[in-house]
C-alpha cells in the first residue's frame, strides 16, 4: 500500500481536472477532491478497497454529482423565490399605480364640507348652496331669500372662512381638483 503522499501527487491533478469539467467553480473542485481523497484513504487503510482508481473516480462522480444535483434545486428554489418576489413587486407597483389620490381624498373633503355645512344655520347654508352648488348670482340669491346683496356676501364668506379653517390640510389637494376641473 502506497502512502497518502504519493496517491495524492500521482492522482490530485488528474482527479481536479475531471471534476473541475463538470464542476466549474475551483474552489469547489479542490474541496471535493480533498474530501474524497480523505474518504478513499481512510478506505484504503482500513482495507476496503481493491482499485484505488476505480473507487477514487466513483466517489468524485459521485461527489461531483451531488454538488450538481443541489445546485439546481439551488436554483429552482432561487427562480421560484424570484417569481414570488416579482409578482409580489408587480402588484406593489399596480397598486400604486392605480392610486389616486384625489379619489381618496375627495370623499374625506366632501364629508368635511358636508358637516362644516350642517353645523351652520339654515339659512347660511341654503346661501351657500344656492351660490355654490345650483351656481346662482349674489343678486338672483338676494332676491330669492329676500335680503340684501350684502348679506348674501356675508353668509358666503362666513362659510368660506370655516371651509378654509376645517380643510386647511387639503387645500393643496383641492387645488389640484379645482384645477384638473377647470383644465
Amino acid at each position: 500500500m502506497e502512502n497518502f503522499s504519493s496517491l495524492y501527487i500521482q492522482y490530485y491533478r488528474k482527479a481536479f481536472l475531471f471534476v473541475k469539467s463538470y464542476v466549474h467553480d475551483e474552489m469547489i473542485v479542490e474541496d471535493i477532491v480533498s474530501d474524497v481523497f480523505v474518504k478513499v484513504w481512510q478506505m484504503l487503510k482500513n482495507n476496503e478497497v481493491k482499485s484505488f482508481e476505480a473507487v477514487l473516480l466513483t466517489m468524485l462522480k459521485n461527489s461531483a454529482l451531488d454538488y450538481l444535483k443541489h445546485q439546481r434545486i439551488k436554483f429552482k428554489v432561487e427562480n421560484v423565490m424570484a417569481n414570488d418576489l416579482r409578482h409580489e413587486l408587480d402588484f406593489r407597483i399596480s397598486t400604486l399605480e392605480a392610486c389616486d389620490p384625489e379619489e381618496i381624498f375627495y370623499v374625506d373633503v366632501k364629508d368635511i364640507i358636508a358637516r362644516t355645512l350642517q353645523s351652520q344655520p339654515a339659512r347660511s347654508r341654503k346661501i351657500f348652496e344656492l351660490s355654490r352648488y345650483e351656481e346662482k348670482s349674489n343678486q338672483e340669491i338676494a332676491d330669492e331669500m329676500n335680503i340684501s346683496v350684502k348679506g348674501v356676501e356675508y353668509h358666503i364668506t362666513k362659510i368660506i372662512k370655516l371651509l378654509r379653517i376645517n380643510l386647511k390640510d387639503y387645500l393643496c389637494i383641492i387645488y389640484c381638483i379645482i384645477f384638473k376641473i377647470l383644465s
